[in-house]
């Protein structure tokens, strides 16, 4: 298949093509300028691809929860290239993504995703691995580290994130065993992800796709779509 993936959720600005030559990715940690270097760079992969946009099967994007404005932008980007393409969009968790890149680095039961959300608390994803590579978003949400979850089984978990550099009371109540802090959502991962999805059938028309914030949500969410 041929996707083009964008986020713009954290510090990291990314963009992705996944094609059946393999996936390219161009990648740069900004303190700002994410609208200005997204665009350039989506249409950097697609002209070494040798594509148009309107070829392209689908668009994935980072749908958050992220920095307010990050989240729209490439929302906003994603939603007016399929739009004017005709094609639709496959959102994303950029906390599945967060937790995914965890566990292919350290294999592990779980990973549970925290980044940063500031006012002293952190975006929380938790994902399980499952047979097949195959990994799952179970529930995200926002919390006072105090307040995260721990996974359901005590099973052995990988931290991701920079809410665990942020708050090191994450990692001295749940004691992952690895503690990846660096890692940041990417398109690439979130390319792979999206594949899957849309092969599952859950893209969306561009009108229908939205940003998750959390940070305005009263319940936390829950995914149960399976992939990589």
């Amino acid at each position: 298949m041929r996707l083009l993936a964008l986020d713009t959720a954290t510090e990291a600005c990314s963009a992705a093509l996944l094609t059946d030559a393999g996936l390219a990715v161009r990648r740069a940690v900004l303190g700002r300028g994410h609208a200005e270097h997204l665009l350039p760079m989506a249409n950097e992969l697609l002209i070494e691809a040798g594509l148009e946009l309107a070829e392209l099967d689908a668009l994935a994007v980072g749908r958050g929860p992220g920095a307010f404005t990050g989240v729209r932008i490439a929302v906003s980007l994603a939603q007016g290239l399929a739009l004017g393409a005709g094609l639709r969009v496959v959102p994303v968790s950029d906390l599945w993504a967060l937790g995914a890149s965890a566990l292919e680095k350290t294999p592990a039961p779980a990973a549970l995703a925290c980044l940063d959300a500031r006012m002293g608390e952190v975006y929380w994803g938790l994902v399980v691995a499952r047979p097949g590579g195959v990994t799952e978003l179970l529930a995200e949400g926002l919390a006072a580290p105090e307040a995260v979850p721990a996974p359901p089984g005590g099973e052995r978990l990988v931290g991701a994130g920079h809410g665990w550099s942020a708050y090191p009371v994450l990692g001295a109540r749940l004691a992952p065993t690895v503690i990846h802090a660096e890692l940041l959502p990417d398109a690439g991962t979130i390319a792979r992800l999206g594949a899957t999805e849309w092969r599952a059938g859950r893209a969306v028309p561009p009108t229908q796709l939205e940003p998750v914030y959390l940070r305005n949500d009263v319940a936390t969410r829950s995914s149960r779509a399976p992939g990589r």
